[in-house]
């Protein structure tokens, strides 16, 4: 170390020794904070030192009159004409508690009840499955059926897992095209097996105000009469049927062969087509040639 430093550190810690005894010289003994410290008076009672003071007994109830003195002052009262009873009760002759009080018994008041038109279902246990209908003609398996505007169209139908029958049931059709939905037989009172037949051809006729069938697919509907067809399953009861799809076709008048024209048939090829050919034909014409000079140079060929 420098002398300088050194220096400078005894300098140093011989200004910090002689503040050292004017720091310290407040401080003040354990003995003398206690003096200062002033002890308070707790004035409170103590609550285990009160004592409570035991309930006032109430008066000795007054001996009752002797039952000839109460038997002769009620009949004073009932008799003269002059005495009024108080205004809490009233006399016998303007006693009306038995036109007032209304009976209690619920057999005298009305019990019926009002009753729907809609039968009230069954309700089931969610381990039941809904009902349903199970198509035979046509079979589920035959695939979308083509059926001609004008005939009579024929569907088989039964019902599975139902646990309770419903009295009617509807058979609708709807189309996707125009979003109408055409009736095919309404009410019809439920059967094991159901056959339906569409009379297509005086389905116009029947329904005036319905939309005309149309060149389009087709969707069948089944469901109870007292149900909507958008009405949720419910465990047991018949489940509204979607499942069969089936297309409609309008006849066109007969034409002969030598007067057809087909607007969308044309036996020759369009630009695009012939460009293609001819694409074709140069790259195999250019492959060819080229495999053939490449052989004849190598000596191959």
């Amino acid at each position: 170390m420098r002398p300088a430093q050194l220096l400078a550190a005894v300098m140093a810690m011989s200004s910090v020794s002689a503040a050292l005894p004017d720091v310290f010289s407040d401080f003040k003994s354990p003995s003398q904070v206690r003096d200062i410290l002033v002890g308070r008076q707790d004035n409170q009672p103590d609550s285990s030192a009160t004592t409570t003071e035991p309930p006032k007994s109430s008066d000795a109830p007054k001996p009752s009159d002797s039952p000839s003195q109460t038997n002769s002052e009620s009949s004073k009262e009932t008799g003269s004409g002059d005495s009024k009873p108080s205004g809490d009760s009233k006399s016998s002759g303007d006693n009306k508690s038995s036109g007032d009080s209304k009976p209690t018994d619920k057999n005298n008041s009305k019990s019926g009840s009002k009753t729907s038109g809609k039968p009230t279902p069954t309700n089931f246990g969610p381990d039941v499955q809904p009902g349903g209908v199970n198509m035979i003609t046509p079979s589920a398996l035959a695939g979308t059926q083509l059926y001609k505007i004008d005939d009579y169209v024929t569907f088989v139908f039964n019902y599975t897992s139902l646990s309770s029958t419903p009295k009617n049931v509807d058979v609708m059709a709807t189309c996707t095209a125009n979003q109408a939905t055409y009736t095919i037989a309404v009410n019809q009172t439920t059967e094991p097996t159901h056959t339906i037949v569409w009379d297509t051809k005086n389905y116009a006729a029947d329904h005036p105000n319905s939309q005309p069938l149309l060149t389009e697919n087709f969707q069948l509907m089944i469901y109870d009469s007292n149900k909507s067809v958008t009405d949720v399953p419910q465990p047991g009861l018949l489940s509204p049927f979607k499942g069969l799809n089936f297309a409609m076709y309008e006849k066109q008048p007969y034409v002969n062969w030598t007067d057809y024209k087909c607007a969308n048939c044309n036996g020759a090829m369009g630009a695009m087509e012939a460009l293609t050919v001819k694409a074709m034909l140069i790259t195999s014409t250019t492959t060819v040639a080229s495999f053939l000079y490449f052989a004849a140079a190598f000596g191959l060929w």
